[in-house]
């Protein structure tokens, strides 16, 4: 741990409608994947923390769900979890799809966050795929809704700006100790991540809508004698026809989706890591409390 007096951190929360890029740019600030991601909408499920260092200051990076109008008690949850994410947090990052513009739930999230007190972060992303043009006037749109202190338009995916944000952010949050020692990048426990790195492979790897029906448990997190890990996971469905299009013919999919997962986990965990993945249909999952609890999730009603 730091002495209070020579460093600083803080808590950066990034709200933002589904599929903003909230998850790659918590990775590119980062500088190492602890946020899984993919191309569809609603990956992320749970909060997730990752943690950042920038000079004498720990940016502490608080991955949301994505901000939209929620259907079923999972939807809720996830919503719950992203304001709460927000909640106290020293700034808040609005990170907006400058590609795709202020759709109608990216003004009603713009809305709310009019009424928060912390400090807000406007961050146009994928700037570069953007029409050039229309990026001041969506600033301008932006925050007509919802008063900003600052602005920064970036690419997570590319990086560009990233760099000039991090800097900014870190001359901004408290003086403090740091929270985390300094090698640490995320507060998701190795059987979290393993568990998130097999529902990316999922979202991957499956069809459009499948994913959303899907839930990964991890059941037995074991370390070797000789280094390694052992992973024993579940992956849930809810009808026997879901069951067989991840399986796949001969378990072609489930094999796919295991190595896959398996890279990635060996990758962050730094060492060697045995994968077991096992799929059970249990119709209902999603309503499930005692499920939720294995999840990670609180229950909402």
């Amino acid at each position: 741990m730091q002495s209070e007096t020579a460093t600083r951190c803080g808590v950066v929360a990034l709200i933002g409608a589904p599929n903003a890029g909230k998850s790659t740019l918590v990775n590119a600030i980062v500088g190492q994947k602890v946020a899984i991601v993919s191309p569809k909408v609603q990956t992320t499920r749970v909060r997730l923390t990752g943690v950042a260092l920038e000079g004498e200051a720990q940016l502490l990076l608080v991955d949301t769900p994505g901000v939209f109008q929620p259907r079923r008690r999972l939807d809720r949850a996830m919503v719950q979890n992203a304001w709460e994410g927000a909640a106290d947090a020293d700034v808040i990052l609005a990170l907006v799809d400058s590609k795709a513009g202020l759709r109608t739930e990216v003004k009603a999230l713009l809305a709310t966050l009019a009424e928060r007190r912390e400090p807000k972060w406007l961050v146009l992303n994928k700037v570069d795929i953007a029409d050039k043009e229309r990026l001041l006037g969506l600033v301008a749109e932006a925050n007509a809704l919802a008063p900003f202190d600052e602005t920064f338009m970036v690419s997570a995916l590319s990086g560009d700006g990233v760099a000039d944000l991090k800097s900014a952010l870190a001359k901004t949050v408290p003086q403090g100790p740091w929270l985390f020692p300094e090698d640490q990048l995320s507060d998701a426990p190795a059987r979290l991540m393993a568990t998130e790195l097999v529902r990316e492979q999922l979202f991957l790897q499956l069809g459009q809508e499948l994913p959303y029906s899907v839930a990964v448990i991890a059941e037995k997190f074991e370390e070797r004698a000789d280094g390694s890990a052992a992973v024993h996971a579940q992956i849930l469905v809810e009808r026997d026809s879901q069951k067989a299009i991840v399986v796949g013919a001969k378990g072609s999919r489930v094999k796919a989706i295991g190595e896959a997962a398996r890279k990635e986990m060996t990758e962050l965990l730094g060492r060697p890591v045995h994968l077991f993945l096992h799929v059970k249909v249990k119709p209902g999952w999603a309503d499930d409390r005692h499920t939720w609890r294995d999840l990670g999730m609180d229950w909402v009603e």
